[in-house]
C-alpha cells in the first residue's frame, strides 16, 4: 500500500507573547514581527505594545489575538457595542473613527506600491456617513444551540461558525432595533421554527423587509402570526423556503430614492444594493463629478447591477451600456431606466468572468469605462478589453487587494491614476471601499 506523507500540525504555544505593533493591514489587524516573519494581531493598533496569544503559526506568517494592551495608542477608545469582543461584525470599534480612515488610506497606498508600483497618489477627501445605524441591510445568523437547548439569533463570531447572541446592533438601522429580542422570543417559543437558518433585513424607502429563510415547512397559521407581529414593528415579514428566489410579488416593490440625482431605483430582495444609503448617494455624485461628462461620451458600465451607476451617469452622457451577470438585476435595471424616463441606457446580461470574444454589447465607439466589481475584482474582463480605446476609467472597489492588482493592468495600458479616495461605506469595520479615476496618457 502506498504511504502518503502528512505534515504534522504545528503545536501553538500556549504562552503569551509581547509584541510591538508597527502598522495595520487592509483588514484592520495590527502588524508586528515575530520570529522574523509578519504577525497579524486582532485588536491591536499601530504604536502599541500588546500581549497576545497565537491563533496561527504558518511558514510565512502568524496570527494572534490581543489579550492585554500594555502600552495603548492615543487613538484607542472604548468600543460602544457590548458584543464587540465576541461578535465578528465590526473589527475597529477600538480605534477612533478619524484614525480608522487614516489607517485604511495607508493600507491602500501600501497595496498600490506593492502591486501597481504607484506612490504619491492624489488622495481625495473621504466620503462619510453617520458612524452608527448606517446599515439598511444585513443578514442575521440563526442556529439551534444543542448545548443551551435554544435558538440563537445574532452574528457569527470572528473567524468562527459560532453565533454570538446579540441584543442590539448599533450599526444596524434603528428600524430594526428590536429585531434580535423579538425573534429570539418567537424562534424559541415555536419548535416549528428550528429550521430557520438566517434572517435577511432590508430597509427600503417606505417599507422595512424581514426575510426568514427556512428549510422545512412552517404552518400557515404560524406564518400569519409572525406576519402580524412584524406589522406591529413596521416590518414586512416574508418566508423563503427551498427556492433561491425571494418571492415578494404580493408586497409593494422595494425602492430607494436619490433626491440629489432625482432618481428612483426599484430592486428585488435578492438583488444587491449598497448597504449605506448616505454613502451610496455621495458615491454616485462623486462619480459624476470626477467623470466630468460633456454629453458626448459613450459609457460602458460593467458589473452594473440594477443600474446604480448607469442611470446616474446616463443623464450626463450620450449613451450608457450596462452589463451584469445576474439576469434579474438586468431586468430591473431596464425597468428602472423606464421608471426614470431614461432612454439612452441599455442593459445586457453577460458573465464577465468568461471570454467576451464577440460580445454583442461591445462597441469600438465606447470611450468611458466604469467598473464596480465584486471582491474578486475585474481582472478577467480587463485582460480582454482593448483598454486603449477608452480615455477614462472609473474603478469602484470593495476590495483594495484586487483594486491594486487590477490597477497594474490599467496603468500598463498607458493610463495614469488621476484621483483616488476612500468611501467609508462600513465605519468601524475592516472593509475598505475605494474609488479610483484613471486617464489615458
Amino acid at each position: 500500500m502506498a504511504q502518503f506523507f502528512q505534515a504534522k500540525k504545528k503545536t501553538l504555544t500556549q504562552e503569551s507573547l509581547t509584541l510591538a505593533i508597527t502598522g495595520m493591514d487592509h483588514q484592520g489587524r495590527g502588524v508586528a514581527k515575530h520570529h522574523n516573519k509578519v504577525c497579524f494581531v486582532n485588536g491591536a493598533l499601530p504604536g502599541e505594545t500588546v500581549k497576545v496569544k497565537l491563533t496561527e503559526d504558518k511558514a510565512r506568517y502568524s496570527a494572534a489575538n490581543t489579550i492585554k494592551v500594555i502600552s495603548a495608542s492615543e487613538s484607542r477608545e472604548k468600543p460602544f457595542c457590548e458584543h464587540y469582543q465576541q461578535c465578528g461584525g465590526c473589527q475597529l470599534q477600538h480605534l477612533r473613527l478619524d484614525q480608522q480612515l487614516v489607517e485604511k488610506q495607508v493600507a491602500v497606498s501600501q497595496l498600490f506600491t506593492k502591486f501597481a508600483k504607484l506612490d504619491g497618489m492624489n488622495w481625495q477627501v473621504p466620503l462619510l456617513s453617520a458612524p452608527t445605524h448606517y446599515r439598511r441591510s444585513a443578514r442575521l445568523a440563526v442556529m439551534y444551540d444543542k448545548t443551551a437547548k435554544k435558538m440563537r439569533v445574532g452574528y457569527r463570531a470572528q473567524g468562527s461558525k459560532q453565533i454570538v447572541s446579540v441584543k442590539q446592533c448599533e450599526v444596524l438601522s434603528d428600524v430594526y432595533r428590536d429585531i434580535f429580542s423579538v425573534f429570539d422570543t418567537v424562534l424559541n417559543q415555536n419548535g416549528e421554527l428550528r429550521s430557520v437558518s438566517h434572517i435577511q433585513l432590508c430597509q427600503a424607502d417606505k417599507h422595512n423587509f424581514v426575510v426568514l429563510r427556512h428549510t422545512k415547512n412552517i404552518s400557515e397559521a404560524l406564518k400569519n402570526t409572525i406576519v402580524e407581529l412584524g406589522l406591529m414593528h413596521k416590518w414586512r415579514v416574508i418566508f423563503q423556503g427551498e427556492s433561491q428566489h425571494i418571492e415578494h410579488s404580493h408586497l409593494p416593490m422595494p425602492f430607494y430614492h436619490l433626491p440629489e440625482l432625482d432618481l428612483k431605483f426599484e430592486f428585488g430582495l435578492d438583488n444587491f444594493i449598497q448597504v449605506n444609503a448616505q454613502v451610496n448617494q455621495a458615491m454616485l455624485l462623486q462619480a459624476v463629478k470626477w467623470l466630468d461628462l460633456k454629453g458626448t461620451e459613450q459609457v460602458l458600465d460593467l458589473f452594473c447591477g440594477i443600474g446604480n451607476f448607469s442611470l446616474a451617469i446616463a443623464n450626463y452622457a450620450k449613451s450608457v451600456i450596462g452589463v451584469e451577470g445576474v439576469s434579474s438585476a438586468v431586468a430591473i435595471a431596464a425597468q428602472n431606466a423606464q421608471t426614470n424616463q431614461i432612454t439612452n441606457a441599455q442593459f445586457h446580461c453577460f458573465d464577465l468572468t468568461q471570454a467576451m470574444q464577440q460580445a454583442p454589447w461591445f462597441s469600438k465607439d465606447l470611450d468611458i469605462l466604469v467598473l464596480d466589481p465584486s471582491r474578486t475584482g475585474a481582472m478577467a474582463i480587463l485582460e480582454q478589453l482593448p483598454l486603449k480605446q477608452f480615455k477614462t476609467i472609473l474603478y469602484v472597489s470593495c476590495d483594495p487587494v484586487t483594486l491594486a492588482r487590477d490597477s497594474a493592468i490599467i496603468t500598463q495600458a498607458a493610463f495614469s491614476l488621476e484621483k483616488i479616495g476612500l468611501m467609508n461605506m462600513f465605519p468601524h469595520t475592516g472593509h475598505i471601499e475605494t474609488m479610483a479615476l484613471f486617464q489615458r496618457r
